[in-house]
């Protein structure tokens, strides 16, 4: 039995300045978010509004937030996998809601073993422009009033994708994250009900897609191949 490897634990949103021009969402009453998204970082979501309308709030990234777990429990709920999405107490409720939302993202990091090490590679799209991944999101009731928000990643198999198969090691499943068509955008929003979500879980095509080495900065200007 293969093991199943942790998909995209970090990425690049994209900025504030062409959030509108790629989702329709206005940005104007929300803050600021980092230049790079982990795990509890703050990044752009985009929900449908009261009347569908795409709607921009900043979430944290993975569905159950540290400071909401139970102390000593330890879980990574970043990435929820199709194939169980509804089953998993960390996500089932927001799906069975269809609370659907889009990740606006310049690209995602993954390992590559390609040269016999783990590489930090970076996967974004063929012609460069910004790009949107299939999330769920949920709210919070803050004990001081008012709601935060959280959000997940969906993934599926990508054992037979020409680009994704080549990351993680091998004999591990290979994953992707469920990159949605722009002309697809208010349909993913909308859905409704897990039945219409599940029906839009598919692979983007590889030849939309590229993918590159991106060692990450160490402190000093040093280049490391591969940190997460």
């Amino acid at each position: 039995m293969r093991n199943h490897p942790r998909m995209c634990v970090n990425y690049k949103p994209t900025p504030k300045s062409v959030i509108t021009a790629l989702t329709g969402a206005d940005t104007s009453a929300t803050p600021d978010w980092p230049e790079e998204t982990w795990q509890d970082y703050a990044a752009p979501v985009v929900r449908a509004g009261l009347q569908g309308e795409p709607e921009l709030i900043v979430g944290t990234y993975g569905m159950m937030p540290r400071r909401k777990l139970q102390p000593g429990l330890q879980i990574s709920t970043m990435n929820a996998r199709a194939e169980t999405i509804g089953e998993k107490r960390s996500y089932a409720g927001a799906w069975r809601r269809a609370h659907t939302c889009l990740l606006p993202m310049q690209y995602f990091y993954e390992p590559n073993y390609e040269s016999g090490r783990a590489q930090r590679w970076a996967i974004g799209m063929a012609d460069d422009e910004p790009f949107c991944v299939a999330g769920l999101w949920r709210a919070w009731e803050e004990a001081e009033g008012g709601y935060a928000f959280s959000f997940t990643q969906i993934t599926i198999n990508a054992d037979a994708h020409p680009l994704m198969s080549r990351f993680h090691k091998s004999g591990e499943e290979k994953r992707n994250l469920v990159i949605i068509p722009r002309a697809h955008y208010g349909q993913w929003l909308q859905a409704g009900t897990p039945e219409r979500a599940a029906a839009m879980l598919l692979n983007y095509p590889a030849a939309a897609m590229k993918a590159w080495p991106a060692p990450k900065a160490e402190a000093g200007g040093q280049q490391s191949g591969f940190l997460f």
